[in-house]
């Protein structure tokens, strides 16, 4: 049997034309994402990932509060300090009625990009706003070149984020956190000390890669990352709708009705 050996010329012009067909897929896929007139990526839209991951970051079983999950955490696992695993089992153990989101509190940065909900970005060239339709909790991410505040001792629900450009990624830099809202329903949290770092990037025109890396001195014991890919709506005429869990004990009087329109209490109970 003979072997064919094609002639160095020849094998030079298939890698050239190789290279070239890859170098104008990429350039294509570059092209086809959403841009701003600046020509920086525009992630306007409304956006949800399918993950489980609100219901545990790391790989767990099905449980009678939560589906089977392969877990989000690259590495599989969060890395605590020994002495913050104690506040974790803690958490764990009673997720059924600490979990802040059953008290209708703003879920955080960045529980509130894998919440299960939708979420709505707005942007302009100096800013992306984020509206969760969850409570209706309000994000802004600074892309203006502006800093952190000097002030950082009072802290925010949603950290202050400051954004700039590595390419076509949106990285984040969020600071000055409370450290009352847990990363999921199954207790992980974070201190004050939290420092988030996100990347936001187009795989598509439709598909948002998130990765974000946290550090936090006093709770882990190095920096970690999660990532989730998130979609986004495409459904005819869809819009975040009034999702403000607070209100429910007082479902029985809002909206307002006629008498003759109001659910008997049995109905309303049965739900």
């Amino acid at each position: 049997m003979s072997t064919y050996f094609p002639r160095p010329r020849t094998a030079l012009r298939a890698v050239v034309t190789l290279t070239a067909l890859l170098a104008a897929g990429i350039s294509s896929a570059s092209d086809a994402i959403p841009r701003l007139a600046n020509g920086k990526p525009d992630f306007s839209g409304i956006w949800q990932t399918t993950s489980a991951a609100d219901y545990d970051l790391e790989p767990h079983a099905g449980r009678v509060d939560a589906p089977s999950g392969a877990g989000v955490v690259e590495g599989h696992y969060i890395p605590y300090l020994p002495e913050a695993i104690a506040k974790r089992r803690e958490n764990f153990e009673n997720r059924l009625t600490k979990d802040p989101r059953l008290k209708c509190w703003t879920l955080g940065t960045p529980r509130g990009i894998y919440y299960p909900a939708p979420f709505q970005i707005f942007q302009r060239p100096r800013d992306l706003t984020i509206v969760f339709q969850f409570g209706h909790s309000v994000r802004t991410i600074h892309t203006n070149n502006t800093r952190h505040q000097d002030e950082r001792d009072r802290g925010y629900w949603l950290g202050d984020s400051r954004g700039h450009w590595e390419g076509d990624t949106l990285v984040v830099d969020v600071v000055d956190f409370y450290d009352e809202v847990w990363l999921d329903r199954s207790g992980n949290y974070h201190s004050t000390d939290l420092h988030v770092v996100e990347r936001w990037t187009f795989l598509d025109a439709n598909t948002i890669e998130y990765r974000a890396t946290l550090e936090d001195p006093q709770v882990y014991s190095r920096p970690w990352t999660l990532s989730v890919i998130l979609h986004r709506h495409r459904e005819k005429n869809f819009q975040l709708v009034e999702d403000y869990c607070f209100t429910l004990p007082y479902e029985e009087h809002y909206p307002p009705r006629p008498p003759q329109q109001q659910a008997p209490v049995a109905s309303r109970e049965a739900r």
